[in-house]
């Protein structure tokens, strides 16, 4: 996190992010610098507008609240009825629902997979 902490801290003060300066904020945080790491984080960041990017991330939040905050409202303003809802989830289930197959079955689609 102090790797992207730093870009940033660049990034506020105009400064160029390159492997020097990242380095060297680094160094006077007393962090140990993996220069690795450096270097994948200015390519990483070399086509990216910065500004751009933490804007778009400060808003996502707080039009997350918003909705969850109008979903709460809404479920406090029941009107009493009775009636279930199936609640569905984006996330696909993955159960297994045939239980006659053997343990091992598993392990060969891995093997598939990687082999």
């Amino acid at each position: 996190m102090e790797y992207v902490y730093a870009a940033l801290i660049l990034n506020e003060a105009d400064e160029e992010l390159n492997e020097d300066n990242l380095t060297n904020v680094l160094d006077a945080a007393g962090v140990d610098v993996e220069e690795s790491r450096v270097k994948a984080l200015v390519a990483a960041l070399e086509d990216v507008d910065i500004d751009e990017a933490v804007s778009e991330a400060a808003v996502a939040p707080a039009a997350g609240a918003a909705a969850g905050g109008a979903a709460a409202g809404a479920a406090a303003g029941d009107d009493g009825d009775d009636e279930e809802v199936e609640e569905t989830s984006d996330v696909p289930d993955t159960t297994d629902d045939d239980e006659d197959e053997d343990d091992d079955a598993g392990g060969e689609g891995l093997g598939e997979l990687f082999g």
